[in-house]
């Protein structure tokens, strides 16, 4: 299985070979072959084009969005975006105009203007060469994250994609030479990264409390089998579900490593330097299709395919000797779970059983003290806009703290917190884990997107110095 699995893997390419699975064919190259390591060595012993940690772009005092894919995802940063001061919703798209036409009647309600709507195959296209958009906003299917992300900063824009930012090692280096040279914005929109408890731990290793961070674990444990990826009507063409035969490995990896990666200020001072990745077999999803199968013939086709094992593991080892440990599973019967753990040389912090809790010693401090460590260390954005962010909601008011982010930023001309070398390094896991699971979980190396620039670059900032001016709209619930 393990030979076929490769076999099948390095036959796609971008332009063919995706008839098997069913995906568009720009979808191809998902594998991470050797011609593919090799072209990203030389990316990665080339000169940065520019810097863009730490870049600053020129201030949009009113950001027009363009939002594609108005679907699950994409119709929850419309209401999300409409809240927000100094936000012009100017542009809709989505392969189907129904959707398009209900995400219009959202700005309606709320008594906003009349956004310009795109449909079809090729609209995304479209929007991003228009001139009435300064920021695509991507809620697709994860193959056209990355076409959209490039063609949107080669046509002026910044680009904000929806996790993960590519799917091979190729896309991702053409992602960060894109931005470098048009020093246009590639934010992958980890959401994750904003959640409270995420925030906090940051901010209190900011502030030393954990001591020097040894080792982190993050994972992204989600029954999504019988809900999600056998439901007709939940992911358009089944795409989810067939990514889980086309990929293989950690498909969604940046949930449990974005926040620690930020802990451990990866690309500021440290960077990922290798990992490790091995996969059990499939022991639910073939079995699911065959039982729906039974009952309903469109589930046919998806019968004995290659299904990625259930449960991976992943193992990274930093360029300083940390560790992080991340899982995904997203086909067994498991409460939801995404092991955010951060263990230091002074403390450490664990959410996932909740409640979260937090131990500088042999146990748990009690729930007063850490609510003491709450009032203290909470950053300045949650202690702004917190409050508001769970009114409006979205994930408990994650989504609403990262779009409000990224807008205030664009508005006052700050960097951004997640740049385009974080959207490379994260999703560089899902190719590589794919390429150590086929390899009998032998070590592959991680490239540094940043090119020695991890060295100098800034931690993270916090502070909201120079921000923190965008308000929000009093509107109504859509």
């Amino acid at each position: 299985m393990a030979t076929d699995r490769r076999k099948f893997l390095r036959s796609i390419s971008i332009g063919g070979g995706m008839l098997a699975t069913g995906l568009p064919a720009f979808a191809g190259n998902l594998a991470t072959t050797d011609d593919e390591i090799e072209r990203s060595n030389r990316s990665e012993s080339g000169k940065q084009r520019f810097n863009m940690c730490g870049y600053a772009a020129p201030k949009l005092p009113v950001v027009r969005v363009g939002i594609i894919g108005v679907g699950m995802r994409g119709s929850g940063a419309v209401d999300r975006l409409s809240y927000i001061e100094g936000v012009e919703i100017t542009a809709l798209c989505d392969k189907s105009a129904d959707r398009v036409a209900k995400a219009q009647k959202t700005l309606e309600k709320k008594g906003l203007p009349k956004a310009k709507e795109y449909s079809g195959e090729e609209g995304w296209k479209a929007l991003c060469e228009s001139n009435d958009v300064d920021l695509v906003y991507n809620a697709t299917p994860w193959h056209l994250h990355a076409p959209i992300s490039l063609l949107a900063m080669k046509n002026g824009k910044h680009a904000a994609s929806e996790v993960n930012a590519a799917l091979s090692v190729d896309g991702l280096w053409e992602l960060v030479e894109t931005s470098e040279n048009t020093r246009k914005h590639m934010m992958m929109l980890e959401n994750c990264c904003y959640d409270f408890f995420e925030l906090l731990t940051l901010n209190m290793a900011r502030n030393g409390l954990f001591g020097d961070i040894v080792h982190g674990e993050g994972a992204y444990i989600h029954d999504l089998s019988r809900s999600y990826l056998f439901n007709k009507n939940a992911y358009t063409d089944m795409w989810r579900l067939k990514q889980n035969y086309a990929l293989h490995g950690n498909l969604y990896p940046t949930h449990g490593l974005g926040p620690i990666a930020q802990c451990m200020d990866i690309n500021r001072g440290d960077k990922l330097d290798h990992l490790v990745s091995m996969s059990s077999n499939d022991f639910t999803l073939n079995a699911i299709a065959k039982e729906m199968s039974a009952k309903d013939s469109f589930f046919n086709e998806y019968v004995d395919k290659p299904y990625r094992g259930n449960m991976n593991t992943s193992i990274i080892r930093t360029n300083k000797g940390k560790t992080i440990m991340l899982q995904h599973d997203v086909s067994t019967v498991r409460p939801y779970s995404r092991l955010h753990t951060l263990s230091g040389t002074k403390g450490i912090a664990q959410k996932y059983p909740g409640p979260e809790k937090i131990a500088f010693g042999h146990s748990w401090i009690k729930k007063e003290e850490l609510d003491e460590l709450y009032k203290k260390y909470t950053p300045p954005i949650v202690k702004h806009i917190g409050e508001i962010a769970k009114e409006v909601g979205g994930h408990g008011g994650m989504d609403f703290i990262m779009d409000w982010r990224l807008i205030d930023c664009l508005r006052n001309g700050l960097p951004l917190d997640q740049d385009v070398y974080d959207a490379a390094a994260w999703s560089a896991v899902i190719p590589l884990s794919g390429r150590s699971v086929d390899n009998k979980s032998r070590t592959v190396d991680i490239p540094d997107f940043t090119r020695g620039a991890w060295k100098t670059n800034k931690p993270v900032d916090l502070t909201l110095n120079g921000g923190a001016t965008t308000t929000v709209r009093k509107v109504s619930k859509s």
